[in-house]
């Protein structure tokens, strides 16, 4: 297996050991239809530094490409950034196999790898913000990022590659044999990059938008971000960059996202009159029936939207059950500033509506417009009324 699997060279003195996952689609909920990558990489200083590991079924990935560099039993110190099983599933492995000196993790982070693995096989050496460890050539400077996005993570800066080792911070589910930003599709990467920050960073946009605003602050010179989902930044990390501060700060655009469930076609001819009232006042407005759309792709259009309307016909007394997946899945993400609408048509007893404003007033959206509710097929009326709610809602909006 070694012979085949080839480390990648980052910098000078840092290379890529990870592994590639290209068959994977479901990641906690969030549906990767690109795959992913698991960064670990591997600094050959003085000291040998290991920085994070991967997923456990892909170590052997690993343990080849760090084969290709050095002899495992070489490795001076490991490092975690992050204690989340894709990225420290092999380290109990790879202390067994290279028998490091030390082990660094953050306090949060020594507590996590001992809550999920007991023990390593190694003392944990905790470390914090402006704590710091001379390997030759290199400082290594660690930066605590609390709930960016676990308690544990932290970043670890190497100043003479000037490189940041930022674990799952500016990170892109996506799977490719291409190591570097410059080397793929911008649009893709902005649109991988916008799906990744929707649907596990927008919680902690807080946290997000105070590491943005606080960069400056930490004196990094940096030239190449080295994350652990995805291609390396080091052309494009500006622009990444600006896209968290944009993400993080929740403003709302002039823009909607219809997104409904139907029985038998009449909630989905309330939506779309609902979407010619949208287009009606130049508000731009994207329709995803849940039947061919996935949360998390949901997830991605909601993402610094003005308004999120909500469709649903009433089966057995409730919801459908796309619709409360899907809301409840939002209600986690905890977006803000957002306003919204809901509709659906009900044959006898009609509770889809109420239970969906429930939802919807948990998760902390505003309300632009009353329920709007029709039993059975929507005549000519109540598709007027439709597009009306849709133009109310727009108004509100611009």
């Amino acid at each position: 297996m070694k012979q085949f699997l080839k480390p990648v060279q980052m910098t000078e003195k840092i290379w890529w050991i990870g592994a590639i996952d290209w068959g994977i689609r479901n990641f906690h909920g969030y549906r990767t239809s690109r795959g992913t990558t698991y960064n670990a990489y591997l600094i050959l200083d003085e000291k040998k530094v290991i920085i994070d590991s991967v997923k456990a079924p892909f170590r052997e990935e690993m343990l080849a490409r760090l084969s290709e560099l050095i002899d495992p039993s070489e490795v001076d110190y490991i490092i975690s950034n992050h204690a989340e099983p894709d990225h420290s599933g092999s380290l109990e492995f790879f202390v067994e196999k290279c028998k490091p000196e030390k082990f660094f993790a953050s306090t949060m982070g020594q507590k996590a790898l001992c809550d999920h693995y007991g023990d390593i096989g190694i003392e944990i050496t905790p470390v914090k913000t402006g704590d710091s460890i001379n390997i030759g050539e290199n400082e290594l400077k660690f930066i605590e990022t609390r709930m960016l996005h676990w308690p544990d993570s932290m970043f670890t800066y190497a100043d003479k590659e000037k490189a940041l080792f930022c674990q799952d911070g500016f990170g892109l589910h996506l799977a490719t044999s291409e190591r570097f930003d410059d080397q793929l599709d911008e649009a893709i990467i902005v649109q991988e990059a916008e799906k990744y920050y929707a649907n596990i960073l927008t919680p902690f946009s807080v946290q997000v938008a105070k590491l943005i605003e606080g960069l400056p602050d930490l004196g990094l010179d940096i030239d190449i971000l080295l994350n652990d989902h995805g291609p390396a930044f080091r052309t494009k990390k500006e622009l990444v960059i600006d896209l968290y501060k944009k993400w993080s700060s929740q403003k709302p655009e002039n823009r909607a996202v219809i997104i409904y469930d139907t029985m038998w076609g009449s909630t989905e001819k309330m939506a779309k009159a609902i979407e010619d009232g949208f287009i009606s006042e130049g508000v731009s407005v994207k329709v995803m029936p849940l039947s061919s759309n996935d949360r998390s792709d949901v997830a991605t259009e909601v993402l610094n939207a003005g308004a999120v309307i909500f469709g649903s016909s009433t089966l057995n007394n409730h919801l459908l059950p796309k619709v409360a997946d899907c809301l409840t899945y939002l209600k986690g993400l905890r977006f803000k500033n957002i306003k919204y609408g809901v509709f659906g048509s009900f044959g006898w007893s009609g509770e889809a509506c109420k239970q969906m404003t429930g939802y919807l007033e948990e998760a902390g959206y505003e309300k632009a417009v009353e329920p709007l509710r029709q039993k059975y097929v929507p005549g000519p009326e109540c598709m007027k009324q439709c597009q009306e709610f849709g133009i109310k809602i727009a108004k509100s909006i611009k």
